[in-house]
């Protein structure tokens, strides 16, 4: 019931919103409609344009954004394959901004109103609206405020019993992959789309450098140091030299997948999915007893100790691949180190009640 219970108040906001953004004509097919009455063939339509425009790590990422944003002007009726994108105007804008700002972070909201605005810009460069409409549509300010970064830095004896769990696995391939794995994203901070994109010619053994293709088909170099590159040396010797992917499947009896057959009998090069890299770490959390933890806690951590250990804003936001410097300050635990030691100067003068 109490499942039922909240999706019957979802499916309610959902209905009130659509009301808000359709007025009296919501549901009756009328000009003002918003939900196409027959879906635009694929390569016409905006939200393909502007998807495929995109990195292939941001597409599905952002097509989620979409659709939560087609449910909430449509009240649940239409996906965003089925909403005519270039009939919102500057009021419709408005009140997505504001319905988004209710519902979520600022950061999530501003991200969702950047797909939107992607959407709009596709929909003008595909004729279908001027761009007079375009430029009042998107003329919204973002949603102001700010969040603690999600999920925590994991502790140096964490890190010691999940690379311990990996040496002790019975399956030495998928032991030494998943060493590999849990070292370059926490010595190179690196996102799990990004660890899972490298090839084998990325990872240079001499100098430890490793080339990562990061957001926007931006390429940084980072470094195996700090013992690392035993890991991933030790995966590169099982894994052999042949070209691909640098990480690679291992199936359940412990063999490297090299390639995978396809059902017209084609043989592609295998590569670990971003979801793979969830399950290594969700698997390994468990088997050694931490607490949670998921891939984006590697690269908290790496960019905390970082500024711990070197206290350059400026190198670590090119390690980690940040566009904007505020985006790795959020990361840094010195201030909050600072402000601690500040309120642990401070007493309350608290008696206990010793009659109980």
């Amino acid at each position: 019931m109490e499942n039922g219970d909240t999706g019957a108040r979802e499916a309610e906001s959902l209905e009130s919103s659509h009301e808000k953004f359709m007025g009296r004509d919501a549901g009756r097919g009328g000009e003002r409609s918003l939900v196409l009455a027959r879906r635009l063939p694929m390569d016409e339509h905006p939200v393909s344009a502007y998807l495929a425009g995109l990195a292939e790590s941001s597409r599905r990422p952002m097509r989620t954004n979409l659709e939560t944003v087609a449910r909430l002007v449509s009240g649940g009726r239409a996906s965003a394959m089925d909403l005519a994108w270039w009939k919102l105007r500057y009021q419709h804008m408005t009140l997505i901004r504001s319905t988004l700002a209710e519902k979520y972070a600022p950061a999530t909201a501003n991200l969702m109103l950047a797909a939107v605005r992607g959407v709009l810009k596709a929909c003008f460069r595909l004729g279908y609206m001027n761009a007079d409409d375009l430029q009042r549509a998107s003329d919204i300010p973002p949603v102001r405020g700010s969040r603690l970064p999600p999920g925590r830095s994991i502790e140096r004896g964490e890190l010691h019993d999940l690379f311990r769990v990996c040496y002790e696995d019975g399956k030495k391939a998928r032991g030494t992959r998943d060493a590999a794995i849990f070292a370059l994203l926490y010595v190179c901070g690196l996102r799990r789309s990004e660890a899972v994109a490298l090839d084998l010619a990325d990872y240079d053994p001499d100098t430890l450098a490793v080339k990562v293709r990061g957001k926007g088909g931006k390429e940084r170099m980072v470094y195996a140091e700090g013992g690392a590159d035993r890991a991933v040396n030790a995966w590169v010797g099982l894994r052999g030299n042949s070209e691909g992917a640098l990480l690679m499947p291992v199936n359940k009896g412990g063999r490297i997948v090299h390639a995978r057959t396809d059902s017209g009998g084609e043989a592609t090069p295998a590569r670990m999915s971003d979801q793979a890299i969830y399950d290594v770490v969700k698997r390994r959390q468990k088997e050694a007893g931490v607490k949670k933890l998921s891939p984006h806690d590697f690269r908290k951590t790496f960019v905390g100790d970082l500024l711990d250990a070197i206290g350059d804003l400026s190198a670590a936001q090119q390690l980690a691949g940040h566009a904007d410097p505020g985006t790795t300050a959020r990361y840094d635990r010195r201030g909050e180190r600072a402000k601690r030691k500040a309120a642990s100067h401070l007493h309350v003068p608290f008696f206990e009640d010793e009659t109980g």
